[in-house]
């Protein structure tokens, strides 16, 4: 063969390469800025249309999955590739791949369970998988949880789905629950009237229900008394710390002893 027109072949052959190599790259760029702008626009769209942020970040992850998919099998088919027999290979791949990842098909599964039954949604305050704190995201296999120290974690939509799941959010009001110790002889009549006026006074607590406040149980330095306000979960801690305050404000003003256990002491005398 010549070797002139070996120079020549290797010469077009590799331009044809560097041009395909190069629109490939432009192709891969375009087409995930292309799909990062659809799916921003299918979110806005549907927050526009106040569609549930839960149900717009999980659909948005989905279509971008399937679009990089579709990018992938166009650039393979713009080399040459037969398309139909790698999404064969791809689809062998799933199963071999879902076979050793079957934790996360069913963080998957939990996760798209989640999105019907809709136990909680975003910006709710909840205590799943073992964690409390507020939900700022359902991902396609896990989800986002701010606790109240400010960390973000993540926790395996199986593992919540699989464990008990509280809403503080899912009802208007959530109950603070708080009590007091009293000295035996302090009245507990008036000592509930007190402390169920000083509760009521603190911001944000709920006029519907009212601040419950009753005798809870006796023991041996006397009467404990059960002291519950109502708020909204955003005001809950404010609550909590204001009504401890309140209790021990109003303890000091009604000027009763401290709380001290009883004792009973019984000299026996020998041959008594």
């Amino acid at each position: 063969m010549d070797i002139q027109n070996i120079q020549t072949f290797l010469s077009t052959t590799a331009s044809e390469l560097a041009v395909k190599v190069l629109a490939a790259i432009a192709f891969w760029v375009v087409g995930r800025w292309l799909i990062g702008l659809v799916v921003k626009v299918m979110e806005r769209a549907m927050s526009r249309n106040h569609v549930d942020p839960t149900l717009t970040k999980y659909l948005g992850s989905i279509v971008a999955v399937m679009l990089n998919v579709a990018l992938v099998l166009g650039i393979l088919g713009y080399f040459g590739i037969q398309t139909t027999s790698f999404a064969a290979l791809l689809a062998g791949a799933g199963v071999a791949i879902g076979a050793a990842w079957s934790g996360m098909l069913g963080n998957f599964a939990a996760g798209a369970f989640m999105l019907v039954l809709r136990p909680f949604k975003v910006g709710d305050f909840i205590s799943a998988g073992g964690m409390v704190g507020t939900v700022k995201e359902l991902g396609l296999f896990a989800t986002t949880i701010v606790t109240p120290d400010n960390v973000v974690t993540l926790i395996g939509n199986g593992k919540i789905f699989a464990d008990n799941i509280q809403n503080f959010s899912a009802n208007p009001t959530r109950r603070v629950e708080r009590t007091a110790q009293l000295a035996g002889g302090v009245d507990t009549a008036d000592a509930i009237k007190r402390f169920k006026a000083a509760v009521e006074a603190i911001p944000n607590v709920a006029k519907e229900p009212g601040v419950e406040v009753s005798v809870l149980d006796i023991n041996l330095v006397g009467p404990v008394i059960a002291v519950r306000p109502y708020c909204h979960t955003d005001h809950y801690w404010q609550v909590y710390f204001d009504t401890n305050e309140a209790i021990l404000r109003t303890a000091r003003e009604a000027g009763w002893p401290a709380p001290t256990p009883a004792q009973i002491n019984r000299l026996i005398q020998a041959g008594a």
